[in-house]
């Protein structure tokens, strides 16, 4: 393959890729190996680009390469063998068995990105120039961005060390909580010892459910209560009261939403997207039957929109849709004019709100956090559902919830704070004037699932931006 013996036609049959748009591929090689390169036609076979060891996972091999539009071969170099992958696309080409993949032109079915209206711009807004970019300009950003994804794997996620917390189902209710606080963590996979697999997850929305419903039962929760419900016996419960029983009256198990490490960002964004969950566990097992997996972390959209982040920052000017400015697209839910009804629900709350107000507006609302705002409605803190954990605190979801303000279970999940001082480091800020670049990096970098958007100077909540709607913008 390379040599003075290469076919001078096939040589000149070659295209350059001089002034041609060219797209960052991730290549992997999965399959062991002690010293891994590829080539392909994406640059002529005239070049063996080393591939690099994934940390953590040994046999796991990868590289990125700059690859012009149009479909491709490509194969591996392994210990001075060549090999293709079996698991990917493949064909018989030129070079013996070799593998495949297609970067196409930009399709023209590609939905076009349409501005807010005035009728829905908010109020603040509406004397500003809106400003606009071509109809291909925001295919070919969208186009390529989807692209990305498709060809990069959860192995990017992966971090070089970390720790991953599971729990038995088998767990009574009350331990998982306290677990949740002492570690910080809002979520959790479940693993069934019985089954020897893990059978779903335990997160800050189950905890609000099982205070709501064991709330019922009288004006405060008894820890005998929290004792006696096991994580199990609390996931049967919820999927019998949800009517998800099968003809003799025994819950459905529902299946469990999870990665594995070679699956592609694209697809597991979707996923988020589809499913309304915050956490998605990569699990991986070297069997082909799936027993003995291993939990390898676990996913969210921050990660994924990381990546992004990481690879198109430098050349953000080629992509005239991250420079613009974020009141100029439909993005995220804003506050609602006078007199006007919003198509989604905008939920907002004061400190001395009922905690069982706040719940109930997570779980009806269906989202994440809660911006908190004093009677100018300008902010001053958040409630989020990875605040419930720290009601484990000095047992305090065994108080009446209606009678616990806002402010107070916040002050629970800090050592001490002045009254009503925003917490910077809880939550993010940012202004109708951010660019769409600029708003996906806080999202990415923060940890934090919503942004706030607020006036200028008194800090007014004008909207929300989340994950969620940054990615359905991207992927259309």
């Amino acid at each position: 393959m390379f040599g003075s013996d290469r076919n001078p036609a096939r040589d000149a049959g070659r295209v350059s890729t001089a002034g041609m748009m060219l797209l960052p591929i991730q290549f992997t090689w999965p399959h062991g190996g002690d010293d891994v390169s590829i080539s392909g036609s994406f640059n002529g076979w005239t070049e063996l680009v080393r591939m690099s060891q994934v940390e953590g996972c040994p046999n796991v091999f990868k590289a990125v390469c700059a690859v012009p539009h149009g479909s491709h071969e490509y194969k591996f170099f392994v210990d001075g063998e060549w090999r293709h992958d079996e698991q990917q696309p493949h064909r018989n080409g030129e070079y013996g068995i070799v593998n495949t993949f297609d970067t196409l032109p930009v399709p023209a079915e590609v939905s076009q990105v349409q501005p807010h209206s005035e009728h829905q711009m908010p109020a603040v807004l509406l004397n500003q120039t809106i400003p606009r970019i071509s109809e291909e300009d925001l295919r070919a950003s969208r186009y390529q961005i989807s692209a990305f994804l498709a060809a990069h794997t959860v192995y990017e996620l992966l971090p070089e060390s970390g720790k991953v917390v599971a729990l038995a189902v088998d767990l009574p209710v009350k331990q998982a909580f306290h677990i949740l606080a002492e570690q910080g963590i809002p979520v959790a996979p479940l693993w069934d010892f019985y089954k020897g697999k893990f059978v779903g997850v335990i997160s800050a929305s189950d905890f609000i459910l099982i205070l709501r419903q064991l709330g019922n039962h009288g004006s405060t929760l008894t820890e005998e209560e929290l004792e006696t419900h096991t994580i199990s016996a609390w996931k049967e419960g919820k999927a019998r009261r949800n009517g998800q029983v099968d003809g003799h009256g025994r819950p459905i198990p529902r299946h469990l939403i999870f990665a594995g490490p070679g699956d592609n960002l694209k697809d597991v964004a979707l996923k988020f997207l589809q499913n309304g969950v915050a956490t998605i566990p990569v699990i991986h097992s070297s069997l082909e039957d799936g027993s003995f997996p291993q939990l390898l972390h676990l996913a969210s959209l921050s990660g994924i929109l990381n990546c992004v982040c990481r690879y198109f920052k430098h050349c953000s000017g080629s992509f005239p849709m991250l420079q613009l400015p974020i009141y100029a697209i439909p993005l995220g839910t804003w506050v609602p004019r006078i007199g006007e009804s919003s198509s989604q629900s905008f939920a907002m709350l004061r400190p001395t709100s009922s905690l069982s107000s706040a719940l109930n507006m997570l779980v009806q609302a269906r989202v994440s956090s809660v911006p908190i705002v004093d009677d100018n409605d300008s902010l001053l803190d958040i409630y989020s559902r990875s605040d419930i954990t720290a009601l484990a605190k000095g047992r305090a979801y065994t108080h009446n919830l209606n009678e616990m303000t806002v402010y107070q279970a916040l002050q629970l999940g800090q050592d001490s704070n002045s009254p009503y001082e925003p917490r910077t480091q809880r939550f993010q800020m940012c202004l109708h004037t951010d660019t769409l670049l600029k708003v996906m990096e806080q999202l990415a970098n923060t940890g934090v699932r919503r942004l706030v958007i607020v006036e200028a100077g008194s800090n007014r909540v004008q909207g929300i931006i989340s994950l969620s709607d940054v990615f359905r913008f991207l992927l259309g």
